[in-house]
């Protein structure tokens, strides 16, 4: 696997992204509908919901961005998201308590309908802003029977299967994601493969010996320590792969 540099957009087509994105748009929705001064007098529970359901959708997007150049980066960011869903979800837990109501059960109707609702597949063409924001709207309107339901109940249940859906996928990418580091390495590993073939390539081009060990090209490196700290020697290009530690003095024409 070489070093890839490509778009970042495409956060856009993953589903977890698009369902994050309507949680979004249903949690301002609730908040807007069924948070005022006498629940929430001082805002603070607005804040926290919109501000959890921001975090989530923004970091699956700013994670999934930086797969081509840091997995670390990108797994921690995607795991931050999953953590503002969980606190989000909690949130809406409290506020159907706060109102002596439960979740409902896995067997209830609408949760049974609303699990199998799945979201389309995105068909983005060359204004990709204005198709991705037009394809989640028509999305979030499959979900909007429950989502923007008047009664406060059935909102806050369907916003909170959907937190679980968007976590259990978020769960799996990061699996994968792991997965697939273990097969490829990273940027920085693949970097270094690239930088190493690289000198492989050019010390062949200028005549570089084989090593004497294994018979792979040598490169030039010099000695960071020792009598000889400074001076120029062949080694052998495989060392960082194979830990062959072939190596050739460089002969000083005077």
């Amino acid at each position: 696997m070489g070093v890839k540099i490509g778009s970042t957009a495409g956060y856009m087509y993953m589903d977890m992204w698009v369902l994050a994105s309507i949680i979004q748009l249903g949690t301002f929705s609730f908040c807007r509908r069924f948070l005022n001064q006498k629940n929430d007098p001082c805002g603070r529970l607005f804040d926290q919901m919109t501000q959890a359901a921001r975090s989530g959708q923004a970091n699956i997007a700013e994670g999934v961005s930086r797969h081509q150049t840091s997995i670390e980066t990108e797994m921690k960011l995607v795991d931050v998201a999953r953590a503002s869903i969980n606190e989000l979800s909690n949130d809406f837990s409290f506020i159907l308590m706060a109102n002596k109501q439960v979740a409902w059960r896995n067997n209830d109707p609408d949760a049974i309908k609303l699990r199998a609702v799945k979201p389309d597949v995105p068909h983005y063409g060359e204004d990709i802003m204005h198709d991705m924001m037009e394809h989640v709207l028509r999305q979030k309107e499959h979900f909007d029977p429950w989502i923007e339901s008047g009664d406060l109940t059935c909102s806050a249940n369907a916003l909170m299967i959907l937190c679980a859906r968007v976590n259990s996928m978020i769960t799996r990418y990061l699996e994968n994601s792991l997965a697939t580091f273990k097969q490829t390495g990273g940027f920085a590993e693949n970097m270094t493969k690239e930088r190493i073939e690289t000198q492989r390539q050019q010390s062949v081009e200028e005549g570089a010996p084989m090593c004497p060990k294994c018979g792979a090209p040598m490169v030039k490196r010099y000695a960071k320590r020792g009598s000889n700290q400074g001076n120029a020697f062949w080694s052998c290009s495989k060392y960082s792969e194979t830990g062959c530690t072939g190596s050739r003095s460089i002969t000083i024409k005077r």
